[in-house]
């Protein structure tokens, strides 16, 4: 079949390439004439293959059709006529000429929104469903017969370009094509258009796009969103137009704390707050609205209103100006009607399209080695000397911060501001859950309510996924050296240092850290682990490898370790920041991208790191952060096809279902650091000072919330009373109080739930025959505090001597003297192996019962000294694969052979 392409834009470009692609014969297009010098890109597509290319300035005058055109066009021999996307109007001696017809594109779902202006007016109208038709072409009134139609759900913040992103590009040119498929196969419909239900409205143009205040809120916000990015929604005020873009309802955690902005007709004036500039309808509902574009063209974020011109200029250095002039020849390129491009010069002033803003965007990251740049930054920066300005700030890593407008929660706490954000961090940006849905998070310290987090949902999952993915495969962090991704890292670690003391109050507030061990050991942990794998980045490498296949050619094999991609990151609540970074330092050291889900019970320091980590230039999309359920967030990233890895610390109830998930979803690689049961072996030739004091460490260490925790002492018998007694005279010195106050070393239980877990743990072990020697009871004043507990007579059948309680309950058990391989094997009759201990004197027995231990960590004479070099994981049920250390590299790289032969 024979086909006669009419239109233009990459719309009409990607429907031809396509047509061509299915392998239809296009035997001419016609497109419009050139603009400003500019080809159409549909015409120079077809150039380039040799089709014919028409470019007729107009197809009739006087209402009759030119005979010269009509002519040329029928020269080609068209069977079908096939208008993607046609500004021009097309005389019915055209459009009947074909054998098969003419079809055409339309963005709305006839008879709906007839016209020009039907994506305006979709959003405008507020339409739950958008779409777009595919009708056999008529007189230009939209009123033929129907071909294909499909549709799409319309969301509460879609503009005009968003849905046509989305939906009605990408769908459309397949509609168009899967329309001429049916023609070619025969069974293309041709319904008629019903008129009920039919309307018809006006273009859009920007005369009429000004706002009328007088109607709620919620149609406001469709005529602000129906008219973006064009012809753009306006107003007067403060003697200027002003122009809104980026409009939404969702004004949840927004306060109206900024500067009045009176609007004539407004209900009420604006307030423009940080987050924006509220608006109100006539019902007193409130929109918010991020951008506005002034008089003179320049965009601006609606929170810096009233702030003026930025006076601090950039001096560029000798190496930047090179790169200005280059970026000078590109604008020239795009702009050729212009003679010289000032630092005035104004780019969309000056002639250029949208089309022109992808070409630019796309000639600077190829100029800048892969730097990239927001479409919404070029409306930003539109003249030359402001868009340098830009650019230099983006390739220096000093970019504004402040653009992001982080909505915080404040709280003076600790004789400090804290400044928490409390939005998920997707590509970027703080944003908010889909559906608005937050949860309350909990000091543990009161029970009061810390703030409302937004709760991450399915879809919030999947646009994690897919900014975490785009930034591997597209962004910048894949194509800088590994050597400059270390520098990165490293400047991480220094804004962590320069923030513990904050990082640390959070970790206190909101997970019931004790302050003084959150600065040494959450934050200061934390702080090494991103320092040591920063180190780590330019000395991930292979290894060549002789061949027996060698002779009598010769032949080269060598390896090479590649990050694996998009990695997932599900970490508990014991350690929120420190289990964060053990995992997320070595997975962006190899060189992938992000996904953090941090506890439910404790998302804090993970935003609160995520912002750290735009200060430090981390490129978008490299870190995310959804705090959300496991049943929900967990589970859409274990079983997202994109996600090539997850590393999960947690229970091994839960680790099970992960790999599960793993498994079935794409048979991503998976490392588990799940429970534990930990050994602790304390031999009567040992010093007995150093054990009770090692021994509490290892059992209350962190209110006993710790992984590697001692869930069971097994102590020589002729020991064992002056043990327990130096014991209990030690935790009761124990100072149990607020985490924050210095001489605290004892505080609450992370939350309500493992609070009540821990009470039931110990009646169970009173109920089964042990000994509650000291504690066993919620402490009498507000919060989740739970007394230090010490349990003796345990015996080997109990509950308590075979589950981990992940709390401060020493469990004390005797063994018979001189008995070394029986209390072995009690040692080791369990599913767990995450760690264990011995104290003794005796080195030889100190070295056996090492190599009897089935766990992954054995202390001698010490316990919880981990170190961010030395490898951490667990045997057995506690899981498989290591945290830090050279190996935990491993877990988030695959290696690839090559062999080729010479």
């Amino acid at each position: 079949m024979k086909i006669a392409v009419i239109g233009q834009s990459l719309f009409g470009q990607e429907v031809y390439c396509q047509l061509k692609k299915a392998g239809y014969e296009v035997v001419g297009v016609f497109t419009i004439p050139d603009k400003d010098g500019k080809a159409d890109p549909l015409g120079v597509e077809a150039e380039k293959d040799g089709v014919p290319v028409f470019k007729f300035p107009r197809w009739r005058a006087r209402g009759q059709a030119l005979p010269e055109v009509v002519a040329q066009y029928q020269a080609v021999g068209a069977e079908l006529n096939v208008l993607p996307f046609c500004s021009q109007f097309i005389p019915m001696e055209v459009i009947n000429a074909p054998r098969h017809g003419s079809i055409i594109y339309h963005p709305s779902l006839l008879p709906r929104h007839r016209g020009a202006s039907a994506i305006n007016w979709t959003l405008i109208h507020g339409d739950k469903k958008a779409g777009f038709t595919v009708f056999w072409a008529d007189d230009g009134l939209d009123t033929g017969d129907l071909l294909l139609q499909k549709e799409c759900e319309v969301l509460p913040d879609d503009t005009v370009t968003t849905l046509y992103n989305r939906f009605l590009f990408p769908e459309g040119i397949k509609g168009m094509v899967q329309a001429v498929k049916l023609i070619a196969e025969g069974r293309a419909p041709r319904i008629p258009q019903p008129e009920e239900g039919a309307t018809y409205e006006g273009i859009q143009k920007k005369e009429v796009a000004k706002i009328n205040w007088d109607q709620p809120a919620a149609a406001i916000h469709n005529w602000i969103r129906g008219n973006d990015k064009v012809p753009g929604a306006w107003t007067e005020a403060c003697g200027q137009k002003l122009t809104f873009f980026n409009s939404t309802l969702n004004t949840s955690g927004v306060t109206l704390e900024g500067e009045a902005l009176p609007i004539p007709g407004a209900h009420q004036p604006g307030v423009v707050t940080k987050a924006g500039l509220i608006l109100f309808g006539n019902d007193g509902k409130m929109l918010l609205v991020k951008n506005i574009q002034l008089e003179n063209g320049k965009m601006i974020p609606a929170s810096h209103f009233f702030r003026g011109e930025a006076s601090d200029v950039l001096e560029l250095t000798e190496e930047e100006r090179v790169t200005a002039e280059a970026v000078r020849s590109i604008w020239k390129k795009i702009l050729p009607n212009i003679l010289k491009v000032e630092d005035s010069t104004d780019f969309f002033k000056s002639g250029a399209a949208s089309v022109d803003i992808v070409r630019l965007v796309e000639e600077v990251k190829e100029l800048c080695d892969g730097l990239e740049l927001e479409t919404e930054e070029v409306y930003m920066a539109t003249s030359f000397g402001d868009f340098i300005q830009l650019l230099v700030r983006k390739l220096r890593g000093e970019e504004d911060n402040n653009e992001q407008d982080i909505d915080y929660v404040e709280k003076s706490v600790n004789k400090l501001t804290l400044r928490m954000p409390h939005q998920l961090f997707i590509g970027g940006k703080f944003v908010d859950a889909e559906g608005n849905e937050t949860f309350d998070t909990i000091n543990p310290t009161d029970g009061s309510v810390i703030c409302q987090v937004s709760l991450a949902q399915s879809a919030d999952v999947d646009k994690a996924v897919a900014a975490a993915k785009d930034a591997f495969e597209n962004g910048l962090w894949g194509k800088i050296n590994p050597r400059d991704r270390g520098r990165l890292l490293s400047r991480l670690a220094d804004l962590m240092e320069e923030h513990q003391e904050e990082l640390a109050t959070i970790e206190a507030l909101d997970a019931g850290a004790v302050y003084t061990l959150a600065l040494k050991t959450h934050v200061g942990m934390s702080i090494q682990t991103f320092r040591y794998f920063a180190g780590w980045c330019d000395k991930i490498q292979g290894s060549t490898i002789p061949i027996n296949q060698a002779r009598p050619n010769r032949n080269l094999t060598f390896t090479k370790k590649e990050p694996i991609g998009v990695c997932g990151i599900i970490i508990p609540w014991n350690y929120p920041l420190m289990m964060l970074s053990w995992k997320t330092a070595a997975c962006l050291a190899a060189g992938n991208t992000v996904i953090i889900k941090p506890a439910l019970v404790t998302p804090l320091t993970a935003l609160k790191f995520a912002e750290l980590s735009v200060k430090a230039g981390i490129p978008k999309g490299v870190i995310n952060v959804i705090p959300g359920s496991g049943q929900m967030a967990g589970q859409s990233l274990s079983d997202h096809p994109d996600v090539r890895k997850i590393g999960f610390t947690g229970s091994t109830e839960v680790g099970k279902l992960i790999m599960k998930s793993c498994a079935l979803s794409n048979l991503k690689k998976v490392s588990l650091e799940l429970g534990g049961k930990s050994p602790l072996i304390i031999f009567a030739d040992c010093d007995l000072n150093k054990a009770v004091q090692m021994g509490m460490s290892s059992v209350f260490f962190n209110k006993g919330e710790n992984c590697i925790a001692a869930g069971r002492l097994f102590v020589e018998d002729s020991i064992h009373d002056q043990f327990v007694q130096k014991v209990v005279e030690e935790v009761k010195k124990m100072k149990i109080g607020n985490p924050l106050d210095r001489d605290t070393n004892h505080g609450p239980q992370n939350h309500e739930a493992h609070l009540r877990k821990l009470l039931e743990y110990c009646q169970r072990g009173v109920k089964e025959g042990a000994t509650l020697v000291y504690g066993g009871k919620q402490v009498p004043r507000p919060g989740f505090f739970f007394e230090p507990t010490v349990m003796t007579n345990v015996e080997d059948h109990m509950f308590i001597a075979k589950e981990e309680s992940f709390g401060p309950i020493m469990i004390i058990s005797r063994f018979a003297d001189g008995d070394v391989d029986t209390v072995l094997s009690r040692a080791n009759a369990t599913e767990y192996g995450l760690a264990s201990g011995v104290f003794t004197k005796d080195i030889n027995k100190a070295l056996y019962v090492s190599d009897k231990l089935q766990a992954g960590t054995v202390f001698i004479n010490t316990y919880n000294k981990t170190d961010v070099a030395a490898p951490f994981g667990g045997f057995k049920q506690s899981g498989f694969g290591k945290d830090l250390g050279e190996a935990a590299l491993n877990e988030y790289l695959k290696i690839k052979t090559v062999t080729f032969e010479y």
